[in-house]
């Protein structure tokens, strides 16, 4: 089953609440961008806090940020959870490449006047928040963070891809109808099958398994937080699956950066030693030509599990952005 990377016990919606908005507004927010795109956003933690732009996995959507609103409420951080195109609330842009992605964010920063921000990318949003480190000015980011996040399929690298990884963009870029076909027919009936008890006995277990973040303790109802993951996961794709077949085109092909080109300093990677969405051997071959990047590797931990980590990874990021 589809999972978010970052998947963790989420907040109580009234820790969300105030008194002119509501967590549905915060949830479902969209800017209309220069050359007229609806841009999905949400946004959680402090309102008033140092803006960080959390770039979402593959696939997924804004809402997967919602795990680390308590986090960044610890921090004093205001967290903005931009769609990439054709996810969630985002327009599909199909002439849409990685180093397009910067201008969307700044527009959106600009927006919301936020002078200067930090970047995270998770997972599939790596890339992303590397585009980012590259094309924007280096006085408007205070920090660069990417979360077990996607490594290019090139040189010595390549050989740790997987072959269902290939196979799956092999079809993307050859038969893209095919795949769209073949992945909402999945998704309509996963969306049918999670109705089924066996279905809810296995996502509460997940659920239970997920990490727990520092001492907060998830209150609701399991059938109340189970509604909240699923709404997570099928958010990618309430447009189809046109997003999710662009975006392994691309994370699968030349992301047109070139790694030694990237001066901003300093960028933070975190990876999972267990990876096997991203074997960490891809994530070595790309920090050893970024300039100004460090890599901390989770030993024992998993492309899923690392989120325990999350408050140690997000005191890094704060003390870069406090320098």
């Amino acid at each position: 089953m589809l999972r978010p990377v970052l998947f963790v016990h989420s907040p109580n919606n009234s820790s969300r609440s105030t008194s002119s908005t509501t967590v549905a507004d915060l949830d479902n927010q969209t800017f209309t961008l220069p050359d007229g795109r609806a841009l999905g956003y949400s946004e959680y933690g402090t309102p008033t806090g140092h803006p960080l732009f959390f770039l979402h996995g593959y696939p997924s959507s804004r809402l997967e940020a919602k795990g680390i609103h308590n986090i960044a409420l610890k921090r004093n951080l205001r967290i903005i959870a931009p769609e990439r195109p054709g996810f969630g609330l985002s327009t599909f842009q199909p002439d849409f490449h990685i180093l397009d992605w910067p201008k969307d964010v700044l527009s959106l920063a600009d927006s919301l006047q936020s002078k200067k921000f930090a970047i995270v990318g998770g997972s599939g949003g790596g890339p992303f928040a590397l585009a980012c480190a590259k094309v924007l000015p280096q006085e408007r980011m205070s920090a660069v963070g990417i979360l077990a996040g996607a490594a290019p399929w090139k040189g010595e690298a390549r050989k740790y891809v997987s072959w269902d990884r290939r196979c799956l963009y092999f079809v993307a870029v050859h038969f893209p109808m095919l795949l769209r076909v073949l992945t909402d027919g999945t998704i309509g009936l996963l969306r049918k099958f999670v109705q089924t008890e066996y279905a809810k006995r296995r996502i509460d277990a997940f659920i239970e398994q997920a990490p727990k973040i520092g001492a907060d303790i998830e209150s609701r109802p399991i059938a109340e937080q189970r509604e909240d993951f699923l709404r997570i996961v099928f958010e990618a794709f309430a447009q189809g699956s046109r997003g999710m077949v662009h975006e392994t085109q691309l994370l699968g092909g030349d992301w047109g950066i070139k790694f030694e080109d990237i001066t901003y300093a300093k960028i933070l990677v975190w990876h999972p030693v267990l990876d096997k969405n991203v074997p960490v051997e891809m994530v070595r071959y790309m920090v050893k030509r970024l300039p100004h990047a460090t890599l901390r590797e989770f030993e024992g931990r998993t492309h899923y599990d690392v989120a325990i980590h999350l408050e140690e990874m997000m005191d890094e990021l704060v003390g870069v952005v406090e320098k």
